[in-house]
């Protein structure tokens, strides 16, 4: 098997990741707990169900910190990729989990629209105000870290989802206070989860498609098979697995049947060409190929096995 580790390798993580990740972890259980306390006391469904959402973002963000941590840990003989996955495990958990309590509040919102109750509104004012600053600063910290990753990025989507219901619930909050419109509590809570429901989705798409490795969206397979037979000596290439480690590496792996019978030297050389090819034409960063003279096994471009 010629294995070729081309060295295109890219690693951006940047220290600061942990860091905020942990501040964002203190401030928002800081708010779960105050939310809570004030959610029973005032009645208000969109002040606890805010709670509960925060709740929820402080376990995926614990999970996003853990995985952060792991990911930096070497590669050993029992994973030999190391914990280079971690991270896509907890982006897809986390979107998971926002679908699952976004589910939740509209369950609830819907029952409290059929049987609207007062609310003391002071209490869900000065709360909201404290989530919105809280849930603020962390989305502050984690805005360049949500560039990264899949990882980041969902417990960046947490975090906003946070403010913006922060702030849900101050509207609310006043409407309330001014008007005594307390279906409004409930309306609050419905949109908030409908927004949820939507940026869980898309993450939750991207990551079970790598968990499945499943060929990256952008890379046509056919495209490489065609870029690797332009070269002279190449007959033709079958047995073809593309896939995603994690975000930053894609692997490629296939059989090439050779014109001619040539030797190891001749193929090393072909080798570094496919490499540089097919790294600077589709982004892969490691290849595994398999010479083949004249062999008589089927040269379907996907291996049925």
């Amino acid at each position: 098997m010629g294995h070729s580790h081309n060295h295109h390798h890219h690693h951006h993580h940047a220290p600061t990741g942990g860091r905020n990740l942990l501040i964002s972890i203190i401030l928002n259980l800081i708010i779960t707990i105050a939310q809570a306390i004030g959610g029973f006391i005032s009645g208000s469904l969109s002040l606890l169900s805010d709670a509960l959402h925060n709740l929820s973002d402080v376990l995926s963000l614990v999970v996003s910190y853990i995985a952060n941590r792991l990911t930096r840990k070497e590669a050993s003989l029992n994973k030999t990729f190391g914990y280079r996955r971690a991270e896509i495990i907890a982006a897809f958990v986390n979107s998971a989990t926002l679908i699952v309590v976004a589910a939740f509040l509209i369950k609830e919102a819907v029952e409290r629209f059929l049987e609207p109750q007062p609310i003391v509104t002071g209490i869900v004012i000065w709360l909201s105000i404290l989530g919105i600053l809280a849930n603020g600063l962390s989305v502050l910290l984690m805005r360049a870290d949500s560039k990264q990753n899949m990882n980041m990025r969902s417990a960046y989507l947490h975090l906003l989802t946070d403010m913006m219901a922060s702030v849900a619930v101050l509207i609310g909050g006043i409407l309330m206070y001014y008007f005594e419109l307390y279906w409004i509590d409930p309306a609050l809570t419905i949109l908030i989860a409908c927004y949820l429901i939507y940026m869980g989705y898309d993450l939750l798409k991207s990551s079970t498609r790598v968990l499945m490795l499943f060929s990256p969206n952008h890379i046509r397979v056919q495209e490489i098979v065609s870029s690797i037979c332009e070269l002279e000596p190449v007959k033709n290439v079958h047995h073809v697995h593309l896939w995603q480690l994690n975000e930053e590496s894609v692997h490629l792996e296939a059989h090439i049947d050779f014109q001619k019978d040539i030797n190891l030297s001749e193929f090393e050389a072909i080798l570094g060409e496919i490499e540089e090819k097919v790294y600077h034409e589709f982004g892969i960063s490691h290849i595994s190929i398999q010479p083949e003279f004249g062999k008589c096994d089927s040269k379907r471009v996907i291996a049925h096995h």
